[in-house]
């Protein structure tokens, strides 16, 4: 998919509200850049879409915390970082049901959750922007070869998709394909909730490449970049 095909890209942070609506799922963690599809079916859902799509377009995606199962349908505890998304192409179905394109616009640092006003959750919650390097640092560019040369050499093992050996040649900025690498490889939940916490480039390289290097047991790869839809 192309961006320029969306009908909603635009993001201004300086027009956020300070307040997001949650759609908080276990085990996904969302990062700037990516596109994530999904599928809306429980009721609470279907009342954020609608509010969603009828105002700002914008959804947070935070990870609940582990223990969350005894209360899903309640109010359990969720990371406090998590992916602000905005809704950029959508399909409401007969049923009242939703399938949607969720792209990720930024970080996001949750500070307090809502008194349960709606059916579905809200948060006060705070922009975090990326601290980039300057486009000719030379870590950075160090850093950018690096990476390339390490997430390729996960294509060739299998623990990322071959369809996305496309994103190593271009000249994406850092920022951008490493939250793309974070997103695609196969790595737990709280290895990428601490790529996703760390609003540093530079640093967040640095972590990155210190997981691809690692050590770890061999996953199953991620199938199409995008992955198909995911459900609430």
């Amino acid at each position: 998919m192309n961006p320029a095909d969306f009908e909603h890209v635009e993001f201004d942070a300086t027009e956020f509200s300070g307040t997001v609506r949650m759609f908080p799922i276990p085990n996904l963690v969302m990062f700037p850049h990516v596109v994530q599809p999904l599928h809306v079916f429980e009721e609470r859902y279907r009342e954020l879409m609608q509010d969603a799509v009828a105002t700002d377009r914008l959804i947070a995606m935070p990870v609940l915390k582990p223990g969350w199962e005894p209360d899903y349908a309640g109010r359990p505890p969720v990371e406090p970082w998590a992916c602000l998304g905005k809704v950029v192409l959508h399909n409401k179905l007969p049923d009242g049901c939703f399938n949607l394109l969720l792209m990720g616009v930024a970080r996001l640092r949750i500070d307090e959750e809502l008194d349960p006003l709606r059916s579905f959750r809200q948060a006060k919650a705070e922009i975090v922007a990326d601290i980039c390097p300057s486009a000719d640092n030379d870590e950075a560019i160090d850093l950018r070869r690096r990476l390339v040369e390490a997430f390729d050499a996960s294509i060739a093992k299998g623990d990322a998709p071959a369809s996305l050996s496309q994103l190593l040649d271009n000249e994406m900025p850092l920022a951008q394909l490493s939250d793309m690498v974070s997103y695609a490889l196969a790595m737990p939940a709280e290895a990428k909730l601490a790529l996703l916490a760390e609003p540093c480039v530079v640093a967040r390289t640095h972590q990155l490449l210190e997981l691809l290097g690692a050590s770890m047991p061999r996953c199953a790869a991620r199938g199409d970049f995008p992955p198909p839809f995911s459900v609430n």
